[in-house]
């Protein structure tokens, strides 16, 4: 018989062995474990029909329904754990609340003869969990500076230099500007934004610098937890100054490869904000592919509004003035300021 183990061994074993989500396959999307893989014991519909016959009828009914949905899956399902839980044959198996789904599918993969670990409590209590872990105390370095700047590459280079980095726009699969979604993947649900962000904080030691970019509490349409984003406005800021006009070349080597059309569409996100003179010529620009000067216009924009956030969110920050929009260099530049400032 399964054992039934709590969130925090949980997530301990889940280094090492599989784990699976039987929930249906929107509850998935809608927020996951990283990792789990979805072996769904019913899809969308047959758990709405099974949730409707134990509201309206009563719960054996639903039990009875249940049980024809998922005899004519059971191979499939069987086969589907047996591959995942490979040489080891472990498996560790949730579902909302570790209710009948779960022990249900626990019942197959054993009959399969594969040795499951239970979660106890379900999804419902990783996510008390998640809540718990955003709540940890973190030595946050915040790194401002005006769109262009580059401050998602020197994140990249820190980490790569050894340094604890949280990359926000990484997670959220977004840019955090109306032109933040080209290049990128399908965005995430604020909950799994938030699951996937507990797994890098839960990695993290408290008493090391964690270097984090300056953001709003929105990066697209992922949701900054309270608890990290009233961190990230109390934590100690660098703000690098960097020429107008270095970091809208640097823009164009970002942005230039993508279409006309989208651009367009970008630039028209912000028309009311940017105004209509400046919208058109940023439009006429991209047109004449002068995209340097469709960096310069929107930069008109977006300098505006960052300077205006940054005195308003952060009360104090240090200024480092730099000549270049280079990863490597700034990082050096932030390092230096960092270790300089703790002796």
């Amino acid at each position: 018989m399964a054992e039934r183990i709590k969130i925090e061994d949980f997530i301990s074993y889940s280094a090492r062995i599989p784990v699976i989500d039987v929930r249906s396959p929107s509850e998935y999307r809608q927020g996951h474990i990283p990792g789990a893989v979805n072996i769904p014991l019913f899809d969308d519909q047959e758990r709405k029909a099974v949730g409707t016959t134990y509201k309206q009828v009563n719960k054996e009914a639903a039990m009875y329904e249940g049980l024809e949905f998922a005899g004519k899956k059971l191979p499939e399902l069987a086969r589907e754990g047996v591959r995942i839980a490979g040489n080891k044959k472990r498996l560790l198996v949730h579902c909302w609340r570790g209710g009948m789904r779960s022990k249900s599918m626990v019942w197959l993969f054993e009959t399969m003869g594969l040795a499951c670990y239970l979660l106890e409590g379900g999804y419902k209590s990783y996510r008390n969990y998640v809540r718990e872990v955003l709540g940890y105390p973190l030595n946050l370095m915040v790194i401002g500076g005006r769109t262009g700047s580059g401050k998602t590459a020197i994140l990249h280079h820190l980490k790569k230099s050894g340094q604890q980095v949280i990359d926000l726009e990484g997670l959220a699969h977004h840019k955090g500007s109306a032109f933040g979604a080209l290049g990128e993947t399908e965005q995430p649900s604020t909950e799994q934004f938030e699951n996937d962000l507990c797994h890098e904080i839960r990695g993290l030691h408290p008493e090391r610098v964690t270097w984090i970019e300056d953001e709003s509490r929105n990066v697209g349409r992922c949701v900054l937890p309270a608890e990290l984003y009233s961190k990230m406005k109390e934590a100690n800021m660098v703000f690098l100054d960097i020429p107008i006009e270095l970091r809208a070349k640097h823009l164009v080597k970002d942005y230039a490869r993508y279409k006309h059309e989208d651009l367009k569409a970008c630039v028209l996100k912000i028309e009311k904000r940017l105004g209509g003179q400046r919208t058109g010529e940023a439009l006429d620009a991209i047109e004449r592919e002068d995209f340097f000067q469709t960096a310069m216009l929107t930069l008109h924009y977006y300098d505006k509004a960052y300077m205006y956030s940054l005195e308003k969110n952060h009360e104090h920050y240090h200024t480092l003035s730099s000549g270049v929009v280079d990863p490597v260099k700034n990082a050096e530049l932030l390092l230096a300021y960092e270790k300089e400032r703790r002796y």
